[in-house]
């Protein structure tokens, strides 16, 4: 197994046995709910914003280790972020999920959020590893709609 495999698993597993901001802020200023049919993931995001800066974010549900692992991380790299740093997170992120195997990835870059990269090998688990994201973007943008990944 490759370093990069290595490091996935890992963390994925710590992120799914040990999640971090696991729970529900009340009250709280922004709300979004998101669910993956195919897997049975269903999440809730609950933010607190001041001004353009998350203050607060947790996260509630189940799901899968991927998903609830990707939640997880996703809720430590926004905390104390603006909305700005937190969409172009996202769309690192993104570009780590779906990008081909054989795309060349600046590892140092990324940061915690390489460890995405193994995704990449189950193209399937994409959703599971992207639902939490396309929620926050959803509570972040006060939509009503709940976030569907079919």
């Amino acid at each position: 197994m490759n370093e990069l495999q290595q490091l996935y698993q890992e963390v994925i597993l710590d992120h799914n046995k040990n999640p971090r901001n696991f729970g529900v802020l009340s009250p709280c200023t922004n709300h979004a709910e998101g669910r993956n049919p195919l897997c049975g993931d269903h999440l809730e995001i609950t933010i607190n914003l001041d001004s353009n800066q998350i203050n607060d974010i947790k996260f509630d549900g189940s799901g899968c280790a991927i998903s609830k692992a990707s939640a997880s991380i996703m809720t430590t790299l926004a905390k104390d972020k603006s909305i700005d740093e937190v969409k172009s997170i996202y769309d690192k992120f993104h570009f780590v999920v779906t990008s081909k195997k054989d795309v060349e990835l600046d590892l140092e870059e990324l940061g915690k959020l390489a460890v995405f990269a193994g995704v990449r090998e189950f193209p399937a688990r994409v959703k599971c590893a992207s639902l939490a994201w396309r929620t926050l973007i959803s509570a972040l943008e006060n939509k009503d709609s709940q976030v569907c990944t079919e």
